[in-house]
């Protein structure tokens, strides 16, 4: 079995852009299927899931996370952010998939079969790696959708939440209307600060999962949980955070620390420079559905990339198996069938 450092020794046949766990996936069935692939990433292996809050506990099993038949065994019924990560470095150990973390990927250059990926590592060392084509897998963390108000990149501002110790005995307002929005009002209440949920929209996403929606309203009927519907931020400043509602009627929230949770937009400036167009109304890069590969031969796209604007569309669940249909592209070989999916996708 050849090892990381063999890999690094030969240009790979495949340059996987982003180690999430579709990338992942990607490598692991264009391995199967013969071909030489390095996966690259700016950040650490999933940095994604590093990013979500300490204790988070994902909707989907255990079974509909795993990677490449590696069975994802836990304790409990669900699996938990420690649970996904320490099950990720183990697909990266079992696969001996080649990994080049903390290098960023700054730009894509030719098309089939001679492309050049340039990267640039954390010291500033710029590098180019020599390959037959590309996947692009970049995921959506990365790219958070902003609201482009004054204030916004002030130090007690986020778009990630990570626990609600920060905020004991001060106030907290929380931008958002979904599962992320949701579960970090709850945290922050139990943690001991005073929340203030806004929302642009009259009620939750649809998508809350089940089981937090009940425990959320009975805090918000309780007044434990302020919230202002149909508002939205025009002004973050040091304790305090500006409103509009939908009649135009302006307000202030106190705020010592602003938790904006609205979502994340595809990360395809990639794709964009590489001469892949974009749709501007959805966000999805050209392609073709039956094979990932994009308008630029060689050149394809797995996971949340594929989906654009509609985040709920496409999740570690059915992206996984995007890498089953870029190798049989690249064989020259029918493209396998659909895999059975849950009646709902879930993260």
């Amino acid at each position: 079995m050849p090892t990381s450092e063999d890999a690094l020794s030969q240009d790979p046949d495949v340059v996987v852009v982003g180690a999430g766990p579709c990338g992942l996936a990607a490598a692991i069935s264009l391995g199967r299927a013969g071909f030489r692939t390095v996966v690259v990433d700016a950040e650490c292996v999933v940095s994604s899931i590093t990013q979500y809050p300490t204790y988070a506990t994902f909707f989907s099993t255990a079974e509909k996370l795993s990677l490449g038949g590696l069975p994802f065994v836990i304790s409990e019924a669900k699996p938990t952010r420690r649970d996904a990560l320490t099950y990720y470095r183990a697909v990266v150990q079992h696969f001996h998939l080649t990994v080049r973390q903390f290098e960023r990927v700054e730009a894509i250059e030719g098309s089939a079969p001679h492309f050049t990926v340039r990267t640039r590592r954390r010291g500033g060392e710029e590098g180019r790696i020599a390959c037959r084509a590309v996947v692009v897998a970049t995921g959506y963390w990365g790219s958070p959708n902003r609201l482009n108000v004054p204030g916004e990149d002030l130090p007690h501002v986020t778009h990630a939440y990570r626990e609600g110790h920060v905020a004991f005995q001060q106030t907290a307002v929380v931008v958002g209307g979904g599962n992320s929005a949701a579960e970090a009002a709850l945290d922050l209440w139990r943690a001991g600060a005073a929340v203030t949920l806004v929302h642009f929209g009259p009620s939750f996403d649809k998508k809350i999962k089940p089981w937090i929606l009940p425990d959320l309203n009975n805090r918000i009927a309780e007044g434990a949980i302020h919230v202002r519907w149909n508002s939205r931020v025009t002004a973050i400043h040091g304790d305090v955070v500006e409103i509009v509602d939908a009649a135009g009627s302006a307000g202030r929230v106190q705020a010592d620390h602003v938790f904006l949770l609205t979502g994340f937009a595809p990360n395809v400036a990639l794709l964009r420079d590489a001469g892949v167009p974009i749709d501007a109304e959805t966000g999805i890069p050209s392609h073709d559905p039956a094979t990932l590969e994009t308008s630029v031969p060689g050149l394809f796209i797995a996971g949340v990339v594929t989906a654009g604007y509609d985040a709920n569309k496409v999740f570690i669940e059915n992206g996984r198996f995007h890498g089953d249909f870029i190798a049989a592209r690249l064989q020259g070989s029918a493209p396998p069938p659909p895999p059975r999916l849950s009646r709902e996708l879930d993260t």
